[in-house]
């Protein structure tokens, strides 16, 4: 616009619209504290003017307006209440108290962790089912206050016209019932309502991505990560009881039963600042808001509980009883054969175990000691003991010590180690509870530390009972998430008895029908793929600059790492051989080769193996074996050589057997006596965990294709093509997953027919090479584009 004079008159520049106004209001952070606060406040005059009302509704239900009311919160107070009792829910109305109030204080502060989404989903649910309960109830015309409202009481009269009171109360009680299913997946065995005591956490048993999981456990309150230290326990202690006998030299009797101490030596481990930055890409802004809630991977079985101590057995009060008969005639005959061959002692003690005394003698001085180490035979006939073991010298003391077997031995039972403060305190990764030594002491060691464990001896010594206690203590101690069990046993009877917590503490391969191994060639395919998962982990931990398994989860439970990029949380595997001897039998190399690489490398991350064998000899137990199995138990054996090739010492043709077992830790030799586990009782705890809600199924192991079966899949013809062919390609492409696994599971194929799906799917394009462990690369992206090209050839098929 020009004026007058022909000059333009400058244009007056536009404020932002209203939008944009509202917008930049909004984006204010002091706006939604404000308006928390304002939620709060009203929060607290409801919740005061409510109770106020539960006691003078009478007088305020019919005040006249030009009165006062009693309500403490006044006149507003009492009309506010009045219309949310009479004219709204009832008693249920006190929900909107802390509605308002969680709310408010999420407003006021973002980063506390409130599950609002859940809270209001709930409400929801309580403003139709209460007030309808409370209206049923209460339904009495003599009864006057409005327990459910206006709005209960026209559910109720509106229900019942049509289905009467007795379907009414049917319906209610079944929606509470279909509700607590829902839930908590109640398992009506159980005693009612035992529910209530567990979590809360809305995480359902299906199967979810680790996205979806991280996502759902976001309202976790769970705000520490794992203790990452070990257990630091007093010096070794003894109470020294002295008894003099003329004509002997001095000597003592330790009862190891009286308050001992239980030493171990002092381990550490430090781990290192976490710091690892998550990889900034567009895909982080699916991740959840509040990443400083730790992720809680026991959520994933939020209602699990622990097996209890009641269901394993009691055998006596497993106190040390000492017979001081026995224990002086022993000393009297050690004394007199030594006597008979010119050594002098000063002093001896006698510990009493619970199958084992060891008397440690002080040699006089000048005496020799490989001459007392050669009268081993001599002391043994003289006392008429099964069998003697001279410890020449002791560790660390200064001794020589002499282990007799007791004439009457005792039990020490599975349920005592457990429910030991050692036990229950333990901070160990994976911790295994042994047995008890001579001095009485539990011993429990951690399966992480060792890193990998052999167990041999004779058939019938304890080797599977020891097995049965190593397996107890793992799932006593720890939850299904953070723990896997991959079980094999080629004599098909000794770890069958586990197949039953297939859906919780065990893996297997996806093409294994059996849970428990037992075939050789599938324990080939097992080993190769937890190969394959050992080289996977190793490529997480590197990608996050993490030195072990405990370093990356630690990293993944507080937040540091992306599930979009990968990463999951690792729960420790444990491969459990029965019987070695006939699997290297059988399959020679094509075992020792994995289990030389596993026991190499596989520690890192959380892979460890305990392997059994009752046939200790050179070619089962091989060097490359023996290197990477530096802890080692030895039961009762039949020949010193065995014993040479299992501890690297004799002893263990000493044994006693029933569980007398020597374990090897490092240089250190340790006589213990094994805990004793009935089958009964690994029945009821096998039964117990079964009871409950699992995964949907077992822990999958990377799919493992042998190169025989690669090398027949080459040999398809390209124009036959299988009846699923069609189904497989379509259930490939809308899922964009190439994985036989995936087959199986959705089309009900077994696992050679899906992998002949799977090399035709790839040889007509519809998915890429094989890629190790990874699934596939779908090479077909959409519906549409597979539709043309199915459409473009129609080979025969071959029904199979």
């Amino acid at each position: 616009m020009s004026s007058k004079n022909g000059k333009e008159k400058p244009r007056k520049e536009k404020g932002p619209g209203f939008i944009a106004r509202a917008k930049l209001f909004l984006s204010d952070e002091r706006v939604p504290k404000v308006i928390g606060l304002t939620l709060i406040f009203f929060a607290l005059l409801l919740l005061v003017s409510f109770v106020s009302y539960l006691f003078t509704w009478r007088a305020d239900q019919f005040i006249p307006p030009s009165e006062r009311a009693i309500n403490k919160i006044g006149q507003a107070g009492a009309l506010v209440a009045e219309w949310f009792f009479s004219n709204g829910f009832g008693i249920t109305s006190f929900v909107f108290v802390p509605l308002l109030l969680f709310t408010g204080i999420r407003l006021v502060n973002q980063t506390i962790p409130l599950p609002l989404r859940s809270f209001y989903k709930y409400t929801f649910l309580a403003l139709v089912w209460f007030p309808l309960t409370f209206a049923f109830i209460f339904s009495s015309p003599k009864i006057i206050f409005p327990w459910g409202g206006a709005f209960g009481e026209y559910l109720y009269s509106q229900i019942s016209f049509y289905i009467g009171w007795v379907g009414t109360l049917a319906l209610i009680v079944f929606s509470l019932l279909i509700f607590l299913v829902v839930r908590f997946n109640i398992n009506f065995g159980k005693p009612v309502f035992s529910f209530i005591s567990k979590k809360l956490p809305d995480i359902r048993l299906n199967e979810e991505t680790d996205v979806m999981k991280w996502e759902k456990q976001i309202v976790n309150e769970n705000k520490q990560a794992n203790v990452l230290e070990r257990e630091i326990e007093p010096a070794e202690s003894e109470q020294k009881k002295k008894a003099a006998s003329s004509g002997i030299p001095e000597f003592e009797i330790v009862d190891p039963s009286v308050s001992p101490a239980e030493p171990h030596a002092v381990k550490e481990e430090e781990v290192d600042e976490l710091q690892v930055d998550i990889v900034e890409t567009a895909e982080e802004s699916l991740l959840p808001e509040n990443l400083h809630i730790n992720y809680d991977p026991t959520l994933d079985l939020p209602d699990y509980q622990y097996p209890t101590l009641d269901l394993l057995k009691v055998y006596g009060d497993e106190k040390i009883t000492i017979d001081e008969e026995e224990v002086n005639k022993n000393v009297n005959q050690i004394v007199e054969t030594l006597k008979n061959y010119d050594i002098e002692i000063s002093k001896i003690k006698a510990t009493v175990g619970p199958t084992v005394t060891l008397y440690e003698i002080v040699p006089a001085a000048g005496v020799r000691i490989s001459k007392i180490k050669n009268l081993g035979d001599d002391i043994a006939m003289s006392l008429s003991a099964l069998g003697i073991r001279i410890i020449a010298p002791m560790p660390g003391r200064g001794t020589i010590g002499i282990e007799v077997p007791n004439i009457k031995k005792q039990v020490v039972s599975i349920r005592s180690l457990l429910a030991s403060e050692k036990f229950q305190n333990s901070t160990f990764d994976l911790p295994i509870a042994l047995g008890r030594n001579i001095s009485n002491e539990i011993i429990v060691e951690d399966l992480a530390k060792m890193p990998h464990l052999l167990v041999a001896g004779a058939t019938g010594q304890g080797k599977s009972v020891g097995l049965n206690a190593i397996l107890m203590s793992l799932l006593y101690k720890k939850h299904p998430s953070q723990l896997k069990f991959i079980l094999v046993d080629p004599k098909m009877v000794e770890l069958s008895i586990f197949k039953t917590i297939e859906k919780h503490f065990l893996a297997r391969l996806p093409n294994s029908e059996e849970v428990i191994i037992t075939d050789t060639k599938k324990v080939v395919h097992t080993l190769n793929a937890l190969c394959m998962e050992m080289d996977e982990r190793f490529n997480l931990l590197t990608k996050c600059n993490a030195r072990n398994i405990k370093e990356y989860n630690a990293k993944f439970v507080a937040r540091r790492l992306n599930p979009l990029h990968g990463h999951k949380f690792l729960p420790y595997l444990v491969l459990v051989i029965d019987e070695f001897a006939d699997l290297i039998m059988t399959a020679g190399k094509e075992i020792e080769t994995p289990i030389a690489r596993l026991a190499q490398k596989a520690r890192a991350v959380g892979l460890h193996l305990i392997i059994a064998t009752q046939r200790p000899s050179v070619n089962i137990i091989t060097g490359i074996i023996k290197a990477n199995f530096p802890a080692r138990i030895a039961f009762k054996v039949t020949q010193k050589v065995d014993s040479g090739t299992i501890i690297d010492a004799s002893g263990a043709d000493q044994l006693i057997g029933r569980g007398d077992m020597l374990l090897l830790l490092g240089s250190e030799l340790t006589r213990l006596q094994c805990a004793y586990v009935d089958t009964p009782e690994v029945e009821a705890v096998v039964n117990f965990i079964s009871s409950q809600p699992g995964y949907p199924e077992a822990f999958q192991l990377p799919e493992y294709i042998d190169d025989k079966d690669e090398a027949a899949a080459g040999n398809l013809d390209p124009n036959e093509r299988d009846d699923k062919f069609e189904e497989a390609a379509r259930l490939i492409v809308q899922t964009q997953q190439g994985s036989t696994s995936l087959l199986q599971r959705r089309l009900n194929l077994g696992y050679n027919r899906a992998g002949r799906v799977m090399d035709q799917l790839e040889m007509a394009g519809v998915v890429g090479p094989s890629q190790g462990s990874k699934p596939r690369d779908v090479l077909i992206k959409d519906m549409m584009e597979l539709e043309r090209f199915l459409a473009q050839k129609k080979p025969e098929k071959v029904a199979t």
